[in-house]
């Protein structure tokens, strides 16, 4: 014992590398976590900009039932995790559509405004399910398994709740004049998304749908980005008229044939 308290002595300096190896280690475990939740954050909302923000619809079988047998064949705690992410997932999935929608964000603007107490509560379940969501190729112990399945049934029952009280509310929160503000950019959003206004028509009605909502909802740069889109495409083409049908003029005399 004794010897041990002498080389203690002698390097206890040697404690300071340890502890910050140690602490690098689980710094760069937390970084890696979080790093994997944003790609998977970006790629759903790739797919959903792609898909003009609505939610793909998997079609039976094909794909999906292959995808079930191979399921089948994987370890049950491996296959418990790829269906908790896929929960969590789901649920991102949920929340960027109202995220990149301006339509749903006038008609249910409580959503994208984190001072809400049950918006603000959703939004942290969604950090600490992040945090927890296991990186590419990562098999999470039992106990980490059930603190991460937790988080997202935290983070799926926090959403619920935020989406009703949402729905239920609308714009209760805003002033009449407010309400107006927001019924008329609702019915611009409509003109400026109609391929069958002019491009005049419009984009005259997205600059008019920016300035109501100035100062009562704050689009996200995605959300805008989707809107641009939805404006800016081209005018169907106009079919050109096929010529009357009839007899055939007759040839003028002297005209060959």
């Amino acid at each position: 014992m004794n010897e041990f308290w002498t080389f203690a002595g002698h390097y206890w300096w040697l404690v300071f590398p340890v502890f910050g190896m140690t602490m690098g280690a689980i710094n760069a475990r937390v970084k890696h976590r979080e790093v994997t939740a944003r790609r998977r954050h970006r790629e759903q909302l790739e797919l959903l900009k792609a898909q003009g923000g609505t939610m793909a619809v998997s079609a039976p079988g094909g794909a999906g039932a292959a995808a079930s047998i191979a399921a089948a064949s994987v370890a049950p705690s491996e296959s418990t995790q790829k269906r908790v992410v896929a929960a969590q997932d789901k649920v991102t999935h949920r929340w960027l559509e109202y995220e990149l929608d301006a339509a749903k964000l006038i008609s249910y603007p409580a959503m994208s405004d984190g001072r809400q107490p049950l918006t603000a509560a959703f939004l942290r379940a969604k950090k600490v399910a992040d945090n927890l969501c296991p990186a590419d190729g990562e098999i999470l112990s039992p106990e980490q398994l059930k603190e991460y399945r937790d988080a997202v049934t935290d983070y799926e029952v926090a959403f619920d709740v935020a989406e009703r009280d949402a729905r239920r509310v609308k714009d209760a929160a805003f002033t009449a004049d407010e309400r107006k503000r927001l019924d008329t950019a609702k019915k611009l959003l409509t003109v400026a998304t109609d391929q069958a206004a002019t491009r005049n028509e419009r984009q005259l009605a997205y600059r008019r749908v920016r300035e109501e909502l100035d100062g009562l909802i704050l689009l996200s740069d995605d959300a805008v980005d989707v809107l641009e889109k939805k404006v800016a495409l081209e005018l169907p083409r106009e079919r050109s008229t096929p010529p009357a049908s009839g007899p055939p003029a007759e040839a003028a005399p002297g005209s060959v044939a």
